[in-house]
């Protein structure tokens, strides 16, 4: 794990704790009847959000209408309003316009004064209600919204070139620390002086490096500028609703972990709401599985929330699975197993380890829900779903091959469940296993006598028994039932007359077939 890994698993706790303590603090997003939308609810459980999904998927729109959640000190009448942020083309003249029902967007919140409810809603122009509530008003908090027009806008750079031959010295003003500490934390340089240049109203940065190196931000790569500008705007911040668009833009991996640290340390510090999108599996492994929030459009174009990935799937619909082989099981034994098997198998080959990936506890009923988005990003090549053996002939592999309209490899765990087999194997290999566990094997086989003797007369199926008597052994043992579970497979896969030969082969053919494409 690396230096920033740790930090941002020690914020966590710490910021989750600080949650119910915000004097302000955005709860929930209800959105109807624009872009697309026609019933999406979006959930805030912790103060610093990743908001993730394809392109289209309401990203974009979830933070603009988080942005008309509060009234802003000093913005303008216009500035973070509905109208603004979600501007219609209405011609007076002419068939071209765009299509504009009824929206409504909707917040729960908690304020100083206590819990609130508020509603935008769009019938034949926008208006604000309180849910019948007399008296109550749209709470003021301070909101920054940055999305990737303001970094690129063409008027934009037009103004800033404008400005590069001012006819005078300009007035300056020095960046505070905490500003240029913000940006030097993700930027390689060490800078002695960073300024802002007023110019007609406007201004430009101007960078001086402790190597002597002066630049104004005409000649700042983007990512620098970036951070710089985000930085002025946000590291002194109290209390405010920040949102992000993209918040990779012009980023490195590594300056994106870290500009995640810095974002949560500034939550924890100044009470700050961030609410950022992103396409980055990077960006989403900074904050915990329950801050992630992932839209997806279905077949009928509806925008709906799924549930926080798994690692092994997140990684694969976000980029980090083209070159490793990835299995899907359904939970700690079925990953135990296969476990065992690699050890035998990835030796074959020559693959090391880490270019193979195993993920569990989606339980196989999520299998098509997930074959279904890997299809739809072309994620299916180098992913394998492992069924326990009482899937064989059920539903689940033909819903799997349904969902993402192609032919994923669909592998089964011998015997019916997991803890079922290896306890079969342990019966009948006590010789050979039981030195691996360190103990004799007539002292094996009086724990498994003794522990079945238990168990004989539960009324549960032969599954969760095994399961039972697995944990029963585990403890005699002071081992872990994974560690059982993987040693068993691992020696049962180098018997040929084994019953787990059949998925040893077809992990073998796995390998080879990933092995062919990583060649070309």
């Amino acid at each position: 794990m690396s230096v920033s890994g740790r930090a941002h698993f020690d914020l966590w706790d710490a910021l989750q704790g600080k949650t119910p303590h915000y004097r302000h603090y955005l709860h929930e997003v209800r959105l109807a009847g624009i872009h697309g939308i026609t019933d999406l609810r979006v959930t805030f459980p912790y103060p610093v959000t990743v908001i993730a999904g394809g392109n289209a998927t309401g990203k974009s729109t979830v933070l603009s209408a988080a942005a008309a959640a509060y009234r802003v000190p000093d913005a303008g009448l216009r500035e973070f309003v509905p109208s603004s942020l979600f501007p219609a083309y209405r011609p007076n003249a002419g068939e071209r316009a765009d299509a504009q029902g009824e929206i409504v967007i909707e917040y729960d919140y908690s304020t100083p004064d206590g819990s609130l409810s508020m509603r935008w809603r769009f019938a034949k122009g926008w208006n604000r209600s309180f849910f019948g509530r007399r008296g109550a008003k749209q709470p003021s908090r301070p909101v920054y919204l940055r999305t990737l027009a303001n970094l690129t806008d063409p008027s934009e750079v037009r103004s800033i070139l404008r400005r590069s031959r001012p006819e005078t010295s300009p007035p300056e003003t020095a960046l505070t620390a905490s500003q240029v500490e913000f940006a030097q934390t993700m930027l390689p340089f060490r800078y002695s002086e960073v300024v802002d240049l007023s110019l007609d109203g406007r201004n430009l940065l101007y960078a001086t490096q402790n190597g002597g190196a002066q630049y104004s931000e005409l000649q700042m790569a983007a990512g620098e500028r970036a951070v710089f500008r985000l930085a002025q705007a946000i590291a002194q911040l109290d209390d405010a609703l920040v949102l992000i668009d993209e918040v990779e833009a012009g980023l490195h991996p590594w300056a994106q972990q870290l500009l995640m640290l810095q974002l949560q340390q500034l939550a924890l510090r100044r009470g700050l709401q961030i609410l950022v999108t992103t396409h980055s599996a990077v960006v989403l492994d900074t904050v915990p599985r329950y801050a992630r929030i992932f839209l997806d459009r279905g077949a009928d174009g509806a925008v709906r929330v799924v549930p926080p990935y798994r690692d092994v799937i997140q990684n694969a619909l976000y980029g980090r699975s083209s070159f490793t082989l990835n299995f899907l099981c359904e939970d700690e034994a079925a990953e135990a197993v296969l476990e065992g098997v690699l050890d035998t198998v990835l030796p074959r080959h020559d693959i090391r380890r880490e270019f193979v990936r195993i993920g569990r506890d989606t339980g196989a009923d999520e299998f098509p829900t997930h074959a279904a988005a890997f299809g739809k990003f072309g994620g299916l090549t180098g992913f394998v779903f492992v069924l326990d053996g009482d899937r064989r002939g059920g539903t689940v592999e033909e819903k799997i091959r349904a969902a993402s309209g192609a032919e994923p490899s669909v592998l089964y765990l011998p015997g019916e469940a997991p803890e079922e087999w290896v306890w079969k194997s342990l019966r009948g290999q006590v010789g050979g296993v039981a030195p691996e566990l360190g103990v004799t094997a007539a002292e094996l086989a009086e724990n498994l006598d003794r522990i079945e003797k238990v168990y004989a007369h539960a009324s549960d199926t032969r599954a969760e028994i095994a399961k039972s008597e697995l944990r029963t052994l585990a403890d005699m043992l002071r081992r872990q039932v994974p560690e059982i579970c993987r040693l068993t497979a691992r020696l049962e896969s180098r018997r040929p007359e084994s019953g787990i030969q059949p998925l040893v082969d077809r992990v073998d053919d796995e390998l080879e077939k990933w092995r062919v494409r990583q060649v070309g």
